[in-house]
């Protein structure tokens, strides 16, 4: 719903199972309009919809994205940003490093995303700008294997800015991809994050010279920078220095726990093996070192310090 200023607050639809776009619908239909009813009775509300790359095709069909435009008209609903983080099966099958996949090193990706922005200028009310949320370029582990994969990126980057830009021209709309960072990937922190920007617009000068920043920016996910131990304000006061486009902030929780042996217990009941759960290891505002998954935290020997805390990306409901 709009809040001001232009400032939307969206209930964002990744928490629900749809792999393609009947499943999708029905997730709206099932818990999206009951909790619009709950929370915005007689307002404009506003959904974060999460659209994979099968979900996306099957809505471009034109019967189907007028169907949805009428859907959301009725039950006074509007879609202003897109979660384009996942791009295969997000739910019930093993997802681990796979949902970094394929990355922006890949056509898939740059294709994937071009399609949900000409998706969304349909779908977007008129006047509001228009976001879609997007993996952090690669996983470290995969461009450590294949460096090469870092100038695909910053190319499928300008190209896409470069879409954005076309598409802004064409329709008027104020268009922005945000890339998440998010721990173990190719820019995890505010630092490394700020220094991938600067590193695509030296490797490509098209960047400036187009304006391609307005275009392409960072989506700060509170849970994933809370995990890498850094202060909201320093990190966001950082991106800003750097003359990055805050494209959205994405409000979720993290899991914080005291790494003794009544807290190792605890873990072991969150071990499972659908998704990645980077362990963040650190104390005060220090981080002493990583794990790229809970199982290989629990197993590490390490003798804990005074005052340690393992940080890691369960997205639980504040009270948890």
């Amino acid at each position: 719903m709009k809040l001001h200023d232009g400032i939307h607050l969206a209930y964002c639809t990744n928490v629900h199972r749809g792999e393609n776009w009947a499943e999708t619908f029905a997730a709206l239909e099932r818990h999206v309009l009951p909790v619009r009813r709950r929370v915005a009775a007689g307002r404009d509300y506003a959904i974060g919809l999460r659209l994979g790359h099968r979900a996306a095709e099957e809505l471009a069909e034109p019967a189907t994205l007028l169907a949805f435009q009428c859907w959301l008209e009725k039950h006074g609903c509007y879609v202003f940003t897109i979660n384009g983080f996942p791009y295969g099966s997000f739910h019930g099958t093993r997802v681990k490093e796979q949902v970094y996949a394929p990355d922006w090193s890949t056509p898939e990706r740059l294709a994937y995303t071009q399609r949900l922005f000409e998706l969304l200028v349909q779908l977007a009310p008129p006047g509001a700008a228009a976001s879609v949320s997007t993996v952090p370029a690669s996983f470290k582990a995969f461009v450590a294997a294949d460096p090469a994969r870092r100038q695909a990126i910053f190319r499928n980057l300008t190209a896409c800015g470069r879409h954005l830009a076309a598409l802004a021209q064409k329709t008027g709309r104020d268009l922005h991809l945000g890339l998440e960072p998010e721990p173990c990937c190719l820019f995890e922190t505010s630092e490394e994050t700020v220094q991938f920007f600067a590193d695509w617009r030296a490797g490509e000068p098209a960047v400036d010279r187009e304006g391609l920043l307005h275009f392409v920016g960072v989506n700060y996910d509170c849970c994933h920078l809370a995990v890498e131990f850094e202060s909201p304000a320093v990190a966001l006061d950082r991106i800003a220095a750097a003359g990055l486009r805050l494209s959205k902030l994405h409000l979720s929780s993290a899991l914080r726990v005291k790494p003794d042996a009544a807290g190792r217990a605890a873990l072991a009941a969150f071990v499972e093996p659908v998704y990645l759960h980077q362990v963040v290891i650190g104390r005060g505002k220090d981080v002493l070192r990583r794990h790229v998954d809970l199982p290989d935290a629990l197993a590490d020997s390490t003798p804990m310090v005074p005052d340690e805390e393992w940080r890691m990306p369960f997205h639980l409901p504040p009270d948890n």
